[in-house]
């Protein structure tokens, strides 16, 4: 197993998760956050993050100018120096996620380019981009798939948090929010040769109340971006799409967690189902989700305050067994804490599940230091 953490951190199990070696990754291209891990089929493991060139941070005229992509070959051992995805000075790549294709044997990658970042300009856009890798050396040229853009502000009205998935038979489905709305388009593909024939209209998934950006007490902002899967288990909701995210449309003091589902390859959209079954106002918050597609059982990450009228913090683990019909809760973390004062918290969770092997990963912070933890879960 590999893992990453921001800024600049992998971590490497060769026991499933009990015990883990940690180091800072190195680029030439530099390391500047958002981690995104994927393995192909061959075993070989990708680890995706921005870009920081001159190592100068934010006082860098050329921060975020690309996506990178670092390759290992000896199960996080090693790293390849890192490729270059969607270089484009002066505009800004940021907010990457990558998935694997087991279909076509690829990885598509999905990000924001900022004309420029934290510009206020109505002339400032942000769009979403997506380039293709059989290796993780070469990537195709960058294609937008926006055709209604955002602001370069980096809040709900920016396009941002794109993901991607696949469907059985190697169409791709990409995800984002924007104002409040959670777009997606499908790339229907030659099914001998992968390629891509036609990319649909932005579909509105959820028309309102999904804004990503909103504020927790004690930890600041903590995005609510969604995630999309489909399940391609030879089950019985193979085909059927899923959009997780979180939001506030039931008050500032009421964060949810929620599923949306399609079994019309994204035409249409289920109402959003609560994942959370808590009763009352509390804060569910930075969620994700995976589907293992040995069974199409869905399972969701996140941290959850429903025990606690402070910013004492729980981590949660739900699944549904029947495609979003029934929910069940379960606590993983053995004890609260309190991120007040904490330090910069990311901006996501992570959870990974096959043939009933779950493994999330979350921050946690206690006595002044943030730690990364997993449960080990093996149903």
């Amino acid at each position: 197993m590999v893992a990453g953490a921001v800024l600049k951190y992998v971590y490497r199990s060769e026991d499933g998760g009990l015990t883990w070696a940690s180091k800072k990754m190195r680029s030439r291209h530099g390391v500047y956050g958002d981690p995104c891990i994927v393995s192909d089929l061959k075993g070989h493991f990708h680890y995706f993050h921005l870009s920081d060139p001159t190592g100068l941070g934010w006082g860098s005229p050329w921060i975020l100018d690309r996506i990178v992509c670092q390759t290992s070959k000896s199960s996080g051992k090693r790293w390849s120096r890192g490729s270059s995805i969607g270089l484009n000075r002066p505009k800004q790549q940021d907010k990457e996620w990558v998935a694997f294709d087991p279909i076509f044997d690829r990885m598509i990658a999905t990000w924001t380019q900022f004309d420029k970042y934290g510009d206020e300009s109505p002339t400032c856009e942000s769009n979403i981009l997506r380039s293709f890798s059989k290796n993780g050396k070469r990537w195709s040229e960058p294609v937008q798939l926006t055709t209604l853009p955002g602001n370069c502000v980096d809040n709900s009205s920016t396009a941002e948090g794109a993901t991607s998935d696949v469907d059985e038979f190697g169409n791709i489905y990409t995800a984002w929010g924007l104002d409040g709305k959670i777009i997606m388009v499908k790339s229907t593909v030659d099914r001998n040769t992968g390629e891509v024939t036609s990319i649909s209209e932005e579909i509105v998934a959820i028309d309102s109340g999904a804004l990503w950006d909103f504020e927790i007490p004690g930890l600041g902002r903590a995005n609510g971006m969604p995630i999309i899967k489909c399940d391609r288990s030879g089950g019985p909701n193979t085909g059927t799409l899923y959009i997780n995210w979180a939001d506030q449309r039931n008050g500032a003091d009421n964060t949810d967690i929620w599923l949306t589902k399609s079994n019309d390859f994204g035409l249409t959209w289920s109402k959003p189902m609560k994942v959370n079954n808590d009763q009352g106002s509390s804060h569910q918050f930075f969620t994700w989700m995976d589907i293992d597609q040995l069974n199409g059982h869905l399972y969701f990450v996140f941290y959850d305050r429903r025990n606690h009228s402070n910013s004492l913090t729980d981590v949660y683990l739900a699944k549904t067994h029947d495609g979003g019909q029934s929910f069940t809760n379960e606590k993983i973390s053995e004890s609260p804490f309190d991120p007040t004062g904490a330090r910069f918290f990311g901006d996501y969770n992570n959870i990974c599940v096959y043939n009933g092997l779950v493994r999330p990963i979350w921050t946690r912070f206690e006595n002044g230091k943030q730690s990364i933890w997993t449960a080990i879960i093996n149903e």
